[in-house]
């Protein structure tokens, strides 16, 4: 089984974003879940919502403490909960962050699994909103390889209308070319 974990604030479409993985895994001939954890809801609140993917049946139901990977929509949660915990040794974390790993502390960070993505800015160009939740599964599928990026777009183009799909399909894409390119460079070989 594959968990993921999305750390977000209210607003920033991290419940849709946990939708669209189990979707995109569904429509793939897999098992799949996601639901959301609400402290606060109101916008700009931390929430946090979970996805798993799986072959076989998923029969657990609580919430994902040692995920696989791990989607930060927002890198001032960095400073105000610890949205590593329980990671697992080998997993993945994407932040949407124009600044580096180093910059943002993360010096340690294997470069292989760890990654920062424009993402904002992606949403910007291809969507005109500062919506990040798509354009991170996009980088998701590259990173990870736990969906494939037409399987993001087939659950993306589901969800929304055709403009807003068109646009969410092309920043997500956009997001798997810089994921794929990024590491191809010799700092991440």
């Amino acid at each position: 089984m594959f968990q993921v974990r999305i750390h977000g604030r209210g607003g920033q479409g991290v419940v849709t974003a946990a939708e669209l993985v189990a979707q995109a895994a569904f429509d793939e001939g897999r098992h799949a879940q996601a639901f959301p954890s609400f402290g606060s809801e109101r916008t700009g609140a931390p929430v946090v919502a979970f996805a798993r993917i799986s072959d076989d049946e998923i029969r657990v139901r609580e919430p994902i403490m040692t995920p696989d990977a791990i989607i930060v929509q927002d890198e001032t949660l960095l400073g105000a909960i610890d949205v590593f915990n329980g990671l697992q040794p080998s997993g993945f974390v994407l932040i949407n962050s124009t600044k580096t790993l180093a910059q943002l502390g993360l010096k340690e960070a294997p470069l292989d699994r760890f990654m920062t993505v424009p993402a904002t800015q992606l949403a910007l160009e291809h969507l005109g909103r500062p919506v990040p939740n798509a354009v991170l599964l996009g980088a998701f599928a590259a990173l990870t390889k736990a969906i494939s990026i037409e399987s993001v777009n087939r659950a993306i183009n589901d969800r929304f209308s055709a403009k807003l799909a068109a646009g969410n399909c092309a920043a997500a894409s956009a997001a798997y070319e810089f994921v794929q390119t990024k590491l191809k460079e010799p700092t991440h070989a």
